[in-house]
């Protein structure tokens, strides 16, 4: 399955968590399958983890122009995308 890590700052986590709530329903049309939110060393660094249909509708959706004016909206400071396709899972 394929899935896209990002990794960004945010100038205020509750006013990046308001947008993103609100694009879930965007992010779903564009492919995303599921997500996970985690931060480390404040709630301003925040790290998202999503599964996608496809790489290609994950690209799409992230590089569109719609998505970088919601990420300005969004307070979000040079993101990182790292795409992804799953290799192994294993449970121990």
């Amino acid at each position: 399955m394929p899935h896209v890590l990002i990794i960004h700052e945010v100038a205020d986590y509750a006013a990046w968590k308001l947008i993103f709530d609100q694009a879930a329903g965007i992010r779903k049309a564009a492919g995303e399958i599921q997500y996970q939110l985690l931060h480390y060393d404040d709630s301003k660094h925040i790290v998202h983890f999503s599964a996608w249909t496809s790489l290609a509708a994950a690209r799409q959706f992230f590089e569109s122009p719609e998505l970088v004016e919601i990420r300005k909206q969004a307070g979000v400071k040079a993101p990182e995308f790292i795409y992804l396709q799953a290799l192994e899972q294993g449970t121990l």
